[in-house]
């Protein structure tokens, strides 16, 4: 086992310590799992934690040159692939919560409710599958039933059997980002209007909805770039393969580990509520703050957490 194998499963390690972290902490208080935005937060959680166990073992597995049998790489990649789908889509519906925040307050707490958040989880995964079933479908109609007795190594490259299916597969991607870039894009200048005519907290609660709307186009700009790396890879398998595997490497590193570590900043240590939430979670301490966050008095220490 080489270095760069030992450095991946130490950052997938950190990011599902990190994550598993997050999750808990996310179940210690109410108004975080009936708040809609902390729970597309803990859904992109979920979604990122599963993604990162699946991909590395899918990594390892090729690395190590594991053959498994059809039917089961085909489980695998489709709950890859569903995750790969669901942590954009989830970050483009949290844009839209902020934009609902900031453009219409009066109507925030009306249009995005706990239970509307749960109907969006179920249409989020519902369009995620969407990709896959295509996929499955033009797979199923190019193979023999002998094909899943089969053992082979596990990609979803395995999965694609004429180069036609590649293109049909990321001209779905692509159409699905594309609408993911203008519903974003839209969050953003609609936010944009409102900080250019808004004053004091209003002003400072708008940039930083700003903020985290321009971080989620960061991310899913990340997640973008992840679809034009087997093409990038194809091209250099041609020229030399121990730069094809540096090259793979670089960017499982960049464009899907990055990505998946930056739910846990934007909304986990950079929200105060959350943070101090988990900063007491983790430390138990006597001594006491005060906070409050929309509506709601936190007294933070160790006798009162207790008490709850």
């Amino acid at each position: 086992m080489n270095d760069q194998v030992i450095i991946v499963q130490i950052l997938v390690g950190i990011f599902l310590c990190i994550n598993s972290m997050l999750i808990a902490t996310f179940f210690t208080k109410e108004i975080f799992y009936t708040n809609m935005r902390y729970i597309l937060f803990v859904t992109t959680l979920f979604s990122d934690s599963v993604y990162l166990i699946i991909s590395n073992l899918l990594l390892n597995l090729s690395y190590f040159a594991v053959p498994v049998q059809s039917w089961s790489c085909i489980f695998f990649c489709l709950l890859s692939s569903l995750c790969n789908y669901v942590t954009p889509l989830t970050l483009t519906a949290m844009s839209l919560e902020r934009y609902v925040a900031v453009c219409m307050p009066l109507r925030h707490a009306e249009l995005c409710t706990a239970g509307r958040a749960l109907q969006g989880i179920l249409i989020i995964h519902s369009l995620s599958i969407i990709p896959y079933i295509v996929v499955l479908i033009i797979f199923f109609s190019s193979v023999t039933f002998s094909f899943f007795t089969q053992h082979i190594i596990c990609s979803v490259d395995a999965l694609i059997l004429h180069r036609w299916q590649g293109h049909v597969r990321s001209a779905i991607s692509q159409f699905y980002f594309l609408i993911m870039c203008i519903l974003i894009a839209f969050s953003y200048v609609q936010i944009i209007k409102v900080a250019k005519a808004a004053s004091g907290n209003n002003k400072e609660s708008t940039r930083k909805g700003l903020r985290t709307v321009i971080l989620h186009a960061f991310q899913l700009f990340l997640c973008l770039i992840q679809l034009w790396t087997p093409f990038i890879e194809a091209a250099v398998l041609q020229i030399d393969f121990s730069l094809f595997i540096n090259v793979r490497y670089i960017n499982y590193i960049l464009f899907i580990l990055a990505p998946r570590c930056l739910s846990p900043l934007i909304y986990g240590l950079r929200e105060e509520t959350f943070l101090l939430a988990l900063k007491h979670w983790l430390f138990c301490c006597p001594s006491k703050a005060n906070m409050t966050h929309s509506g709601f008095d936190y007294q933070l220490g160790c006798g009162y957490f207790q008490g709850l």
